[in-house]
């Protein structure tokens, strides 16, 4: 994200990624959002990441997905937990 803000957490199996981002509603209510990356060195030798992903990615990012939606509900629950503590 070009804003500068950081994702709450990452999820990672080389060579996908997710980013999982804290957002929140106008009441203030919050929500999250994933966002994937694969990463690869170009022709140079340089780093490089793609929000495309080939046949042999597909797995990974199914597995990454899945473990992304686990820490999407751990933040969650944790976002009640502290919801709880300020009543």
């Amino acid at each position: 994200m070009s804003s500068g803000k950081q994702p709450a957490t990452k999820v990672s199996m080389y060579p996908v990624s997710a980013a999982i981002w804290r957002n929140e509603t106008k009441d203030g209510k919050a929500f999250y959002s994933v966002t994937f990356e694969r990463s690869y060195k170009d022709a140079d030798g340089k780093w490089q990441s793609s929000d495309s992903f080939n046949d042999g990615d597909l797995l990974l990012l199914a597995k990454v997905a899945d473990q992304a939606h686990s820490e999407v509900m751990k933040l969650r629950a944790n976002d009640k937990q502290a919801q709880k503590g300020d009543e």
